[in-house]
């Protein structure tokens, strides 16, 4: 079965319970239609680029599913139709990383880019 990985947005007046009882929810919707979520994170509150409904900030969640296409078109429908639920974005990958995802990574542990050598910078006049 192809694989995919969701993340969707509710709204930011629900509280940290009802924000995962929707990856439940959505979760059950997939199993029941034949599919199955590897993994969920929940990535709590975040503070959104712009308003989205009125809302400044949102309740983020990601899954990993490995599952028939119906069963994602079923959820993604399902999910467009919920009031609490205000973006949602599916894309089908590969294969899924294993670990956290970067999201849930400490900011210490993320791989930076290599800036190369920068070198001697010499005396900074001011």
């Amino acid at each position: 079965m192809p694989l995919y990985e969701h993340v969707f947005i509710s709204r930011q007046d629900l509280s940290n319970a009802q924000a995962e009882g929707l990856i439940e929810h959505f979760t059950a919707v997939l199993s029941d239609n034949g599919g199955k979520v590897v993994e969920h994170e929940y990535w709590g509150v975040k503070t959104m680029a712009y308003k989205i409904n009125k809302n400044r900030k949102g309740h983020y969640a990601f899954l990993r599913s490995d599952a028939p296409a119906a069963a994602v078109q079923e959820m993604e429908r399902l999910m467009r139709l919920h009031d609490d639920v205000m973006r949602v974005l599916t894309v089908k990958v590969d294969e899924h990383n294993e670990g956290p995802s970067v999201q849930m990574q400490k900011r210490d542990e993320r791989e930076r880019g290599d800036r190369g050598d920068r070198g001697d910078r010499g005396d900074r006049r001011r």
